[in-house]
């Protein structure tokens, strides 16, 4: 295989891990208004992800530096013509990140309140735009002759993009809360299990539209892949639909591995709907980007391929010994044993 062709599969692997990791972090951020009643719900939900929430977010910067170095034509477009879209993402994600460190710094209400919507909103910013801009790689923009983008923010508020936001944002959610109902015990889990059932209703609804669409675009223009594209996202539809059934079963394990394998899918489905350009242009022909035209060198993606081969196997060793190691339920009456903690 080419090794264009290869690193094209390999950015794909490495954003569909991202969607799956950080997609359940951000959903169990947007949940903390629906499941933290109190500050020891709030803290039960927030500890669930506090191992983990900074070595997921890892995930994106390798992304992203595999794509500035596989495809600089593609990172140079899609980072000037997305700017403002993936500078909000960039701004969410550090509100969120500081959230998570000062929040317990204090004992002040007021002070938790403040970070608690922080990471609200820094959780539901970037699983909105983040859909938006995968929705509009895959449509395609208006470049020109010299790969330039030239339209504005507005142009990627299109029925499409706002559509594949939309999706992201209802499927991260739900995703979160499942792991919320699998990671927590008591009041919060059983909170979680019922959010989910009428999170997950209007997901199915949503994203099948989404995907109905995607496949429908894929067909009438033709795409390499339109059928696996079909055949994806009937599988993500199944899953989703599995991944309710299984949490109105009260099988939380079940439930949440439906719904991360779903994401996996639906990512796969919207990346073979691609295939071949990584960005499609809506004006100038001669200005679309496809995977040979916008690739490195093949000295560069060989030593790249080689790092590769090395260090993934570690990083993803690593990974899992880390959901291992934090295996266990946050469970209730920890948190209130370490609240209780300084007035001994």
């Amino acid at each position: 295989m080419d090794l264009a062709y290869l690193w094209f599969w390999i950015v794909g692997f490495l954003f569909v891990g991202y969607f799956v990791l950080d997609g359940f972090d951000f959903g169990v951020g947007m949940s903390l208004p629906f499941l933290g009643r109190n500050d020891i719900s709030r803290r039960q939900v927030i500890n669930t992800i506090g191992p983990v929430w900074d070595l997921n977010e890892t995930w994106v910067i390798v992304a992203g530096a595999c794509l500035f170095a596989a495809f600089p034509e593609w990172y140079a477009t899609l980072f000037s013509g997305f700017y403002l879209a993936l500078l909000l993402i960039l701004l969410a994600l550090i509100l969120r990140g500081v959230s998570f460190e000062y929040r317990h710094q204090r004992d002040s209400l007021r002070w938790k309140k403040g970070f608690d919507t922080m990471i609200v909103v820094g959780s539901a910013v970037p699983a909105l735009l983040w859909g938006v801009a995968v929705a509009n790689i895959v449509q395609g923009v208006p470049l020109d002759a010299d790969h330039e983008f030239t339209g504005s923010l507005l142009t990627l508020l299109n029925p499409y993009g706002l559509l594949g936001g939309l999706t992201t944002l209802l499927l991260f959610f739900t995703h979160g809360v499942y792991f919320v109902a699998l990671k927590t015990d008591g009041q919060v889990a059983a909170d979680a299990r019922r959010l989910a059932g009428r999170a997950g209703l209007l997901t199915i609804v949503v994203a099948a539209a989404f995907l109905v669409w995607t496949v429908g675009m894929a067909f009438s223009e033709g795409r390499d892949f339109a059928v696996v594209t079909a055949i994806l996202s009937v599988a993500a539809a199944v899953l989703l639909i599995a991944s309710w059934i299984s949490n109105a079963r009260g099988r939380e394990g079940w439930a949440f591995g439906f719904g991360a394998f779903t994401i996996v899918t639906a990512v796969l489905a919207v990346w073979f709907a691609l295939f071949p350009y990584v960005m499609p242009s809506t004006g100038d022909p001669a200005g679309s980007l496809t995977i040979e035209n916008a690739s490195s060198t093949d000295y560069t993606l060989t030593i790249m391929s080689w790092a590769a081969l090395i260090f993934l196997p570690l990083v993803l060793a690593y990974q899992g010994w880390t959901y291992w190691v934090f295996r266990k339920r946050v469970t209730r009456s920890r948190i209130e044993k370490a609240a209780a903690a300084p007035a001994h």
